[in-house]
């Protein structure tokens, strides 16, 4: 039982990390194989782009339309992860809590 305690939470952790690496991910993606699009994004940040930039832009990045435009099969699959990774990672640690609150 304990250990799908620490699974569960661990799994959150997991997920959380992967909702944040995300965005970076597809930025660094787009960097490579999309330079003229990432021009766009960059442009639109006014200046030199900081983690905390990249990280906030991709944010409306990815909920646009856009990037399933392009048809990338590595851009859309971290777009997924971004987009579904923070939902588990709550769910994961929901039924963490759910199973602590359950034993005692």
């Amino acid at each position: 039982m304990i250990v799908l305690y620490l699974a569960l939470l661990a799994s959150g952790v997991g997920l959380f990390v992967l909702s944040y690496v995300a965005p970076f991910r597809v930025a660094a993606l787009l960097r490579t194989r999309y330079p003229q699009h990432w021009q766009v994004i960059a442009n639109a940040a006014q200046g030199r782009l900081s983690g905390f930039r990249v990280w906030a832009s991709m944010q409306q990045v990815l909920r646009s339309p856009a990037l399933p435009a392009l048809g990338d099969a590595a851009i859309n699959c971290w777009r997924l992860v971004w987009r579904y990774s923070q939902w588990l990672g709550w769910l994961c640690w929901l039924a963490a809590l759910a199973m602590r609150l359950w034993v005692h």
